[in-house]
């Protein structure tokens, strides 16, 4: 479950949007102060916080610019009545991912969020291991390149996601399931026919140059990320 910190000092607005995250299954934390805000920051680590600007304490500008040099990954939208494009300009540059204006309906509000997440979740991914090598797979996860048998191989963003999250445990049953959280994200849970086909997509990338296997199908439960040598000639069913 993603944590939500919300720095807002206007009470009905708080109350507001913490009612909406928590009926949309989020764990959330408010404050209506600065510093309290960068307090919770620092003790709870938050996946997303929603921050409005004109705060006590410590305005948002510079609640931005001090999370952004203790903490890179986690997601910051800023939540303001100003709209003017300076003061959006301004919020970006001090670190802030998004932003939205007042008044906004619970319905973007929520969209944001859940697109916020799912770009964090992504960095994530591509950033846990810089460099997979196995058999004739060399895998810059940072990078977001692939190499197979010497050559690069582009793929899709999800089908790279998914190598990263099978060959990062080798060996290991991964359902469905636990691929659609590491790649989609808490919020997100594809159909298991939407894994499939990215699934079957990325082996047809790597069978184009490679003489192994990698991606294995458990019938009825999931994949594991396991090297075989393919016997030419013999059709298997995976």
């Amino acid at each position: 479950m993603a944590r939500i910190l919300i720095v807002e000092d206007d009470p009905i607005i708080r109350q507001t949007v913490d009612y909406a995250l928590r009926r949309a299954g989020f764990d959330t934390l408010t404050t209506g102060d600065g510093n309290e805000g960068l307090a919770l920051a620092e003790s709870e680590l938050p996946d997303l916080i929603l921050l409005d600007l004109m705060l006590p304490g410590v305005d948002g500008y510079r609640f931005a610019e001090r999370i952004r040099h203790s903490d890179s990954e986690v997601a910051i939208v800023m939540v303001t009545a100003l709209d003017q494009e300076r003061d959006k300009v301004r919020g970006l540059d001090a670190g802030a991912d998004d932003y939205i204006t007042k008044p906004f309906s619970m319905e973007e509000l929520l969209a944001r969020v859940r697109a916020n997440l799912r770009r964090v979740r992504e960095r994530q991914i591509l950033d846990q291991r810089d460099v997979i090598e196995v058999g004739d797979l060399r895998i810059e996860a940072s990078q977001f390149r692939l190499w197979v048998a010497e050559r690069l191989v582009k793929l899709r963003m999800k089908e790279f996601q998914l190598l990263v999250a099978l060959a990062s445990n080798p060996g290991r049953l991964m359902s469905r399931q636990r691929l659609a959280s590491e790649v989609w994200g808490y919020d997100f849970l594809p159909s298991s026919r939407t894994i499939d086909v990215h699934i079957r997509r990325l082996r047809q990338a790597l069978e184009e140059h490679s003489a192994y296997d990698y991606v294995q199908t458990v019938h009825g439960m999931g994949y594991r990320f396991e090297i075989t040598l393919r016997i030419q000639g013999q059709a298997e069913e995976r």
